[in-house]
């Protein structure tokens, strides 16, 4: 993923609105952020979005967008005006029905005026009619659509909605999602869910996606080029959609051979985190010239230049996993990142296990020897690592030798009770570190708060715990330091997997 740098609602049946005059006590704009401190301006406050329902129009030879966005939200509070993050060029907004004053402001904020104020607690259907090209869009000096030699595709994390859909970007609104996408006939839109029809007319065909399980505004993606697109099940019964680009040179046979393994992969994991939690599954691999994956719910998006050094099984573990911890479970902020990333590192360590190619134990033992305490790997806090380092490398193998030393702490019969519980526990919502610390303490009857402090939140390397130190002494009387796992090169080959150039350029903006 480039990760860079934020409830699902019931949709509402039909509601009569209460027409209060707009100088009215009570009714204030809504917050141009959600609260993050990591991101202020990302997300927004006094209304949260059920459904998202995109109907596109995408010119591949130009890169030129038309759309007509439809969001079903509630408000959170008596409402006289609200904020989508948007970046492309809006030429009328409705409000249940009605016209709606709009105007931008900030990097990214499309401010609407209802004609009348909304009440709290009071169904709203907003409608934003759009066009623009998104690779011409920039907002604190970056990009999240990325364009390729047959099209575009929008991809990025913590934000790359702004680019092609006005939203509420934070993983604390989630919704779900219907994308309809009209291209020229010999392209193919790409997008999350379950493809449930296509139509064709006049030189142009229709692509109708839906996610009808929650999904944060990151996690949804868009990719129109020309695909090659294999199709088949996991044994549980999942359909799995795989969509390569025509493209991909010399990386083509190693990105088909590591993700024609997703449903297998699907199947192990959900031994270890429980059911898969969705009804589709898949992954894509555009002409991008980007590096880094993402774990787009049900359709990870995959860089080639992840494939560059040959098949990558690895990757692919850790985007999937990401499907239970990150997008079942979303952060509630993205303070809390140790939660996605610790957690697909760690898979990654399991799935060397099943390979018989390291243990988790003796790849901790040897990233724990690889860093000597005065390296900067150890200032850094998985647990709250500030929005400059929230992609840092330690909060992915830093917070995996946290979810060893806490293996070792509570033994495995609770340890992995603990990994498929939480996943259920938080379904579709959204939890923070401190609640994993109780549901691990919960769970294990143990008191973890010394462990928790000591692998997460303390910028200096811990002491060796006793079960590496066996290890190390092991590795030590053969020559003094761990060997390295057979695993190591293809789960190191990974690091740069969400390499997020821009991450932290504008917190606290």
């Amino acid at each position: 993923m480039q990760r860079r740098l934020i409830a699902p609602g019931a949709l509402a049946a039909a509601s009569v609105l209460l027409a209060i005059p707009a100088s009215a006590a009570g009714h204030s704009p809504g917050a141009p952020g959600i609260g993050d401190p990591y991101y202020p301006a990302y997300g927004n406050g006094g209304y949260d979005v059920s459904h998202y329902d995109l109907r596109l129009k995408y010119q591949p030879a130009t890169d030129q967008l038309e759309g007509t966005a439809t969001l079903l939200a509630r408000t959170t509070q008596d409402l006289s005006r609200f904020d989508l993050d948007f970046l492309l060029d809006v030429s009328e907004v409705r409000v249940n029905g009605v016209k709606a004053a709009f105007t931008t402001s900030g990097e990214h904020e499309l401010e609407i005026t209802p004609k009348t104020p909304l009440a709290k607690g009071a169904a709203a259907t907003i409608v934003v009619r759009y066009s623009g090209v998104p690779s011409s869009k920039q907002a604190y000096g970056f990009t999240s659509w990325h364009r390729t030699p047959d099209g575009g595709v929008g991809a990025n994390e913590p934000e790359a909605a702004w680019w092609w859909f006005p939203s509420n970007d934070h993983p604390l609104d989630k919704a779900t999602y219907d994308v309809s996408v009209l291209v020229p006939d010999g392209s193919q839109a790409i997008s999350n869910g379950t493809l449930q029809s296509t139509s064709s007319r006049a030189g142009w065909t229709r692509f109708n996606w839906r996610s009808d399980k929650p999904q944060a505004t990151y996690l949804a993606t868009l990719a129109v080029g020309k695909f090659d697109i294999t199709t088949g099940t996991t044994e549980s019964g999942i359909p799995v959609v795989n969509a390569y680009s025509k493209d991909l040179g010399n990386n083509a046979g190693a990105a088909r051979a590591s993700i024609e393994r997703t449903g297998e992969i699907a199947d192990w994991l959900s031994e270890y985190y429980g059911p898969y939690p969705y009804n589709a599954l898949g992954g894509y691999v555009p002409n991008t010239d980007t590096g880094y994956a993402l774990e787009t719910q049900t359709r990870p998006f995959y860089s080639p230049r992840q494939f560059a050094g040959g098949s990558n099984v690895s990757v692919v573990v850790h985007e999937l996993a990401h499907q239970w911890y990150g997008d079942l479970v979303s952060v509630a902020g993205w303070k809390d990142i140790w939660i996605n990333e610790g957690f697909a590192r760690y898979a990654q360590w399991l799935w060397s296990e099943h390979e018989n190619e390291g243990t988790a134990q003796e790849i901790a033992d040897y990233v724990y020897a690889s860093h000597p305490a005065d390296d900067p790997f150890w200032t850094v806090k998985p647990g709250d690592p500030g929005p400059e380092n929230q992609f840092h490398l330690a909060v992915y193998d830093r917070g995996a030798l946290a979810l060893q030393a806490l293996r070792n702490e509570i033994g495995d019969d609770d340890f992995f009770a603990l990994l498929k519980g939480w996943p259920q526990k938080y379904a579709y919502g959204n939890a923070t570190v401190a609640d994993f610390e109780k549901y691990a303490e919960d769970v294990s009857g143990q008191s973890l708060s010394a462990l928790f402090d000591t692998w997460l939140f303390q910028p200096s390397k811990p002491a060796a715990p006793a079960a590496a130190d066996a290890s190390s002494a092991r590795a030590a009387a053969a020559g003094g330091t761990p060997v390295q796992p057979k695993s190591w090169k293809k789960i190191a080959a990974t690091n740069g997997v969400h390499d997020h150039e821009h991450a932290g350029e504008h917190a606290g903006e």
